[in-house]
């Protein structure tokens, strides 16, 4: 019998990458041929997100995109989007299964018949079942794996749906968070970035109660152990969960890199408050304060929501000071997008398309300054680079401990290897060029 070939795409989150790619382990174990999504497969499984708006738009192209390869394959959708619109999606020409976010980890369960659907058939639990915890890591490449460590989250941000598409807030067991980070470095994997819907709040429903049995900072200490790994990176963390014990350790940690990704959303307490976050900007203030104490040449990146419900020019800029005068390095600028189910879509002071999209503009523009600053100031100081596996016109990239992204001529021997260097200077396209220091061969 010929073996079914299956195909995966992911839009949205690190977390989202990870789950694909355990999904896509478990039909290779079941029997099925993986393959490109831009190849034949009579299978093609589609991860959707639910942050932005956009990615909403995008899943009706990429299903047209799978049709176009093969009319006759089997579509299934599966992520937040999946669970939070269930019947919308079921709803979209080519769709054949949705499966909500407890379904999704038993795919396989659901394919007995192949044949397309006339209607997208729907099997999505309510949210308050998603109660249990399914680990998972991905491998896109040899040098990088996003490893899962969380899921769900019990905060209630007033502009949010992930609690509504993910569920509580639950923890995988330590135990089994470090069998994982081994398996991954035993495949010669360089770097593991820990991911999470909320990773700060580590432990709790470790084994499916509410307390916490672990805390993120013994969760580093122990990944910290294992061997093999090289590096660890933290993906993003909120403020009031980010401890000093945890900072403190990473400055001295033997794997844990120099990068922090701190969600702020707005830098106007009036803002933050609507938004029901669980800390004012001088909490932030603090963190930055204290990362850069102990690590000054640390990479700290912000998310950042432009255009919230009630946030007047007045409010916009004073987030906009209020970045412009932190120690951060760059900016992830979203622009506020209404989702339905969320406090913040009933809320007055609606803000308009074209000043959402003027704001979200100066703020990518102060990001883009931020950035070569934070690069300027690594410059003639000596790195590690991790080396990425893609030639791009020429050239392989990969990025410092503090996560300066840097270049070199292509050379296939500098794959998944780390090499220190001195940084030299910055290019046209802002990324930073350098000296080898192990070789003394000077790259221009």
């Amino acid at each position: 019998m010929e073996r079914k070939k299956v195909a995966f795409y992911t839009l949205g989150c690190k977390l989202n990458f990870s789950e694909t790619s355990t999904i896509a382990r478990n039909f290779t174990e079941e029997g099925f041929d993986r393959v490109d999504f831009s190849e034949e497969a009579d299978i093609y499984v589609i991860n959707t997100c639910s942050v932005t708006e956009n990615a909403d738009k995008r899943f009706k192209s990429i299903v047209k995109q799978s049709q176009k390869v093969n009319p006759d394959a089997f579509v299934v959708a599966i992520g937040c989007y999946a669970q939070l619109k269930p019947e919308e999606l079921a709803d979209v020409n080519g769709v054949d299964l949705v499966l909500g976010a407890t379904e999704k980890f038993k795919i396989t369960d659901y394919l007995n018949d192949l044949s397309k659907n006339d209607f997208g058939e729907v099997h999505s639990c309510e949210i308050e079942e998603a109660d249990f915890y399914v680990g998972s890591y991905s491998i896109g490449d040899r040098t990088r794996a996003f490893l899962k460590v969380q899921d769900g989250c019990d905060y209630k941000c007033t502009y949010c749906t992930i609690p509504l598409a993910r569920g509580i807030s639950r923890s995988d067991t330590l135990e089994n968070v470090l069998t994982n980070a081994k398996e991954i470095s035993d495949q010669g994997i360089k770097e593991i970035v820990l991911t999470g819907v909320n990773i700060g709040d580590y432990g709790k429903g470790e084994f499916g109660n509410k307390k916490h049995e672990h805390t993120f900072y013994e969760l580093v200490t122990a990944l910290d152990k294992v061997e093999g790994i090289e590096r660890l990176r933290i993906s993003s963390i909120e403020p009031n969960l980010l401890k000093n014990e945890t900072i403190n350790f990473v400055s001295q940690s033997r794997t844990f890199v120099p990068h922090f990704h701190i969600p702020l959303q707005s830098g106007s307490n009036h803002i933050l408050g609507l938004m029901r976050r669980r800390y004012q900007r001088e909490l932030y203030v603090d963190r930055v304060s204290q990362i850069k104490k102990t690590m000054p040449h640390a990479c700290i990146g912000v998310d950042v929501i432009v255009g919230f419900p009630g946030e007047t020019d007045e409010h916009f800029l004073e987030t906009y000071n209020f970045l412009n005068e932190l120690d951060i390095s760059y900016l992830h600028v979203f622009t506020y997008s209404e989702r339905d189910n969320t406090v913040a879509a009933e809320m007055e002071g609606v803000v308009p398309g074209k000043v959402r999209a003027k704001r979200s503009k100066m703020l990518r523009g102060l990001s883009a300054k931020k950035r070569r600053a934070f690069y300027e100031s690594q410059l003639n100081t000596q790195r590690t680079v991790l080396f990425e596996g893609e030639n791009k016109e020429g050239y392989i990239h990969g990025f410092t401990e503090n996560y300066v992204k840097v270049k070199a001529p292509w050379d296939p021997a500098l794959v998944n290897t780390l090499q220190t260097v001195k940084l030299d200077k910055i290019d046209d396209d802002g990324l930073v060029r350098f000296e080898f220091v192990a070789n003394e061969m000077l790259v221009r």
